[in-house]
């Protein structure tokens, strides 16, 4: 969709500019509390299947890998995930889609299922909406990553299955809406 494209280079450039203070503030305070450079990459599975390179703010101290109390509050507040606006810009990611994830679970899909590797990654969609919880649902499991597997992920893959088959320009802007409400 052109429109989807147009939309999403005209506002993520919009609230790069508009953002751009809090990104350098937070960029800043992220690598003295990490001592490290703060901005964590990581490769995720984009459209098609083909592998792309995700900006984060970083929120774990590398000497310790642990979540640091100033990551903490960045991941609360999503303030973190500011930096995705430049995979916008750049056409690796959306607005709305399918959040990206790493390489093992969406690369994966069989059948039907691989008709997610259609859509272009987003920030945003309606299983993140969902599972904007998702780390304390896994921190209560007592095996986090077999929950996530066979709990989450299949409902995940539902759901952004059934975004595949019902998107529209409308619906992007309602998920959208629905993410900025459920943040306040």
């Amino acid at each position: 969709m052109i429109i989807k494209r147009l939309f999403d280079l005209f506002f993520s450039l919009l609230l790069i500019i508009i953002l751009s203070p809090i990104l350098i503030l937070g960029y800043v305070v992220v690598s003295i509390d990490t001592l490290s450079n703060g901005l964590f990459t990581q490769k995720r599975i984009g459209q098609y299947g083909v592998p792309f390179t995700i900006y984060k703010l970083k929120t774990i101290r590398p000497k310790t890998t642990t979540i640091s109390p100033v990551g903490k509050l960045l991941r609360k507040s999503k303030i973190d995930e500011l930096p995705q606006l430049f995979n916008v810009l750049f056409g690796t990611m959306s607005f709305v889609g399918p959040r990206p994830d790493i390489p093992g679970y969406y690369d994966k899909l069989e059948g039907d299922y691989r008709k997610i590797l259609a859509l272009k990654p987003g920030i945003t969609c309606e299983a993140s909406i969902k599972y904007a919880d998702e780390e304390l649902i896994l921190e209560k499991q007592e095996n986090p990553l077999q929950y996530n597997d066979t709990v989450i992920f299949p409902d995940k893959v539902q759901m952004n299955l059934t975004y595949y088959h019902t998107r529209t320009f409308l619906g992007d802007l309602n998920i959208l809406l629905k993410t900025i409400l459920g943040s306040f």
